[in-house]
């Protein structure tokens, strides 16, 4: 049974940080690449970052990009979505997603809330 668990959301003021966790279990993580989404009310889902099933590359929307880090540690089959100096604007519900065309794989997690506000 695949499971994508999420953690790391919360409450924080503008400029700080939040690391968000991504924990998989039930399909062959080294083989998908993982991303992170988020959705903020009354707006389209977004694509936030992601990386490649080799870890070799990532990529970043261009509101993001030098602010957050994506990384995966396909030991503990868990990814992260490191964020720094947090934007109002950056408040949304955030998801995780494997995917894996090879694989035939698309899942998601449950999705996260991120607020920031002082």
């Amino acid at each position: 049974q695949v499971q994508l668990v999420e953690s790391g959301g919360g409450l924080v003021q503008p400029g700080g940080s939040l690391r968000l966790s991504c924990a998989a279990s039930g399909f062959s993580f080294s083989r998908y690449a993982l991303a992170w989404e988020r959705q903020a009310p009354g707006k389209e889902r977004e694509l936030v970052a992601g990386i490649t099933a080799a870890g070799d590359s990532t990529a970043y929307a261009p509101s993001v990009k030098g602010r957050f880090t994506i990384a995966r540690d396909n030991a503990k089959t868990t990814w992260y979505l490191q964020m720094n100096a947090l934007k109002p604007e950056d408040t949304a519900v955030y998801y995780c997603n494997a995917v894996s065309a090879e694989e035939e794989g698309d899942y998601w997690g449950q999705g996260i809330q991120v607020t920031v506000s002082s």
